[in-house]
Parts: structure tokens; C-alpha cells; sequence
């Protein structure tokens, strides 16, 4: 009888009552299976279902999206910075810009103004860069220095080519020479102009080489340092490349101050006086115009990616 009884519980577990088998009345407080009163089920032939646990499997995939929504928003409010530092960015450029055109204001102005004597004191030199000042002597021209490569200052001419690709400026030097005060008992050094690399050297223009006392006006110029790829001066052969205002003095045993001459210094034969660029890089409209549309591009992107997407 037992081993009928297993054989038709195996065939209900195997069959299509499997899914009923919690619903056998094996017996269990005192009820009978199949009309047996005194049978016991042998222990571990029947179980009742039991229904797999669902709730540990939902809070992982609760889990899982919270964190993707999480990461969405990092990234969502991430890619945000980049417009609004963009945008910050070009605001900033548009204050730089207001910074750079009154400095540029400012130093026409100053290149503008009357000029004043030659200060006794030295160190006043040191604010009037730009300034025009005015000096009388005479020029000492057999310690002449040549600063070169140099191209002509020629602000008419400049602007007829601003819009041209290609442009060809004439190469030559700005002619350095000792000039000797009368009035403040010293020597000073003044940029005369410009000449050619055909009128270099002064038995060329013997015309231009003055030798009376004259009254001279130039701005002030301070000296300079070396800048990156500028070559070293060359002070044996006379070639120099930026302006040393120490070891120029030291050369011509002048003092270590330094005139641009202005253009009605000019002489026949001689350099092309006014020889001062008072203009600075102001590029800055153009970074302007780089954050200011970087911003508006990836604010467009950002809006297609997060806020179009989700209302659509």
C-alpha cells in the first residue's frame, strides 16, 4: 500500500496536479487522504507550494533606477556648466575690451599732449611713458646704435592696406643716437627714425647728419625685456634687437633715458622720425564672439538632449 501511495504521489508531483499540491489533503490534524483514516504521509514525500518571494527582486530593480536617475542628473545639471560658463566667459571679455579701448584712449591721449621740458628729476621719467617731452642740443652721431629688423611706421599707409592678404613693408633699422641736453648738462639717447637697409650707414646720408644745436621733441620710452625668439643684442657688431636702455648707456656712455623723436624731427636725407606705435592688441571682440555663440550652441544641444526629449 505505501509503495502505491509513493508511486501516485510522484506521478502528481511530475503531472499536471503540480500545481494543486498544496491543495492534497494529506493528512495533517487528523484529516485522511484518499479515504485512508490511519495513513501518515511519509516526511518529505509531499510538501505544500510555497509562492517565490518577489519583494527582494523589486527593490533591486527600485534600486538600480534611482541610481540611473541619479547619474542622469549629475550629468543632466554637469553639461549645464558648460553654457553658462561660456556665457560667463564672454561677459567677462566684454568688460576686458572696455578695459583695453580706454588704455588705448589713454595713451593717444598722452602721445597728444603738449610737451613738457625734460624733468631734472629721473625717476618722474618712469610715469611720463608716452609722454612728449621736449630737450635742446645737438646729436653726437659717431656713436650711432641700430636697432633692426624694423619696418617703416607709416599709419596712413597702414590703413590703405588694413585690407589687403598680403602687404610688404619696407625693411630696415631705427637709427639710435647720442643726443647731448644743453639745458640739463647730460646725454640722453634718441630714436632719430627710420632708414633703409641701403642708408644704413651714415656716409649714405651725410645730408641728414646734422651737426648745429637744435630744439627736439620725442615721447618717452622705457626700456624693454627680451621676449621669447627675440635674439640676444649683438653689441659688437652694433646690432640690436630690442631696446637694453643699461648696456646702451654703458656703450655710448650716455644716460639710461630714451626718446622716440617725433616726425617733425625729420630731416632731409636723414630717418623718418615718429617712429612710435601707440597701438595694442585688442582682440578681444573676437573672444566675445567665441563664448558668446559657444554659449548659445551648447545651450541648444543641452535643451535638445534634456528638456525636448523628456516633453516628447
Amino acid at each position: 500500500m505505501a509503495v502505491v501511495l509513493r508511486l501516485l504521489g510522484e506521478f502528481v508531483l511530475r503531472g499536471p496536479l503540480r500545481a494543486k499540491v498544496g491543495q492534497l489533503p494529506y493528512y495533517v490534524g487528523g484529516r485522511t487522504l484518499f479515504g485512508c483514516t490511519h495513513f501518515k504521509a511519509p516526511s518529505g514525500l509531499l510538501r505544500p507550494h510555497k509562492e517565490i518571494p518577489q519583494r527582494p527582486a523589486l527593490s533591486r530593480i527600485s534600486t538600480a533606477a534611482s541610481a540611473k536617475s541619479g547619474e542622469d542628473a549629475v550629468l543632466r545639471w554637469g553639461l549645464l556648466l558648460i553654457p553658462i560658463a561660456a556665457f560667463c566667459l564672454g561677459t567677462w571679455q566684454i568688460q576686458r575690451r572696455k578695459w583695453k579701448l580706454k588704455l588705448i584712449s589713454d595713451l593717444e591721449a598722452k602721445v597728444a599732449a603738449e610737451p613738457i621740458p625734460l624733468p631734472a628729476d629721473f625717476l618722474e621719467l618712469k610715469e611720463l611713458e608716452y609722454r612728449p617731452v621736449k630737450v635742446r642740443g645737438y646729436f653726437i652721431h659717431d656713436k650711432e646704435l641700430y636697432i633692426l629688423p624694423r619696418s617703416l611706421v607709416d599709419s596712413e599707409k597702414e590703413a590703405r592696406d588694413a585690407g589687403q592678404l598680403m602687404s610688404n613693408p619696407e625693411s630696415g633699422a631705427n637709427v639710435i643716437t647720442p643726443f647731448y641736453c644743453i639745458d640739463l648738462g647730460i646725454t640722453i639717447l634718441v630714436n632719430r627714425g627710420f632708414v633703409s637697409r641701403k642708408k644704413l650707414k651714415p656716409e649714405t646720408r651725410l645730408q641728414g647728419q646734422i651737426q648745429e644745436e637744435i630744439e627736439l621733441t620725442g615721447v618717452v620710452r622705457l626700456s624693454e625685456t627680451r621676449k621669447p625668439f627675440v635674439p640676444k643684442n649683438d653689441i659688437e657688431r652694433n646690432r640690436w634687437h630690442y631696446r637694453d636702455l643699461d648696456a646702451m648707456a654703458r656703450v655710448t656712455g650716455a644716460e639710461p633715458i630714451f626718446l622716440d623723436a617725433d616726425f617733425k624731427s625729420t630731416v632731409p636725407g636723414g630717418p623718418i622720425g615718429g617712429q612710435t606705435r601707440v597701438t595694442l592688441r585688442n582682440e578681444h571682440m573676437q573672444y566675445i564672439i567665441t563664448w558668446y555663440g559657444l554659449c548659445a550652441a551648447t545651450s541648444y544641444m543641452w535643451y535638445k538632449k534634456f528638456i525636448q526629449k523628456v516633453h516628447l
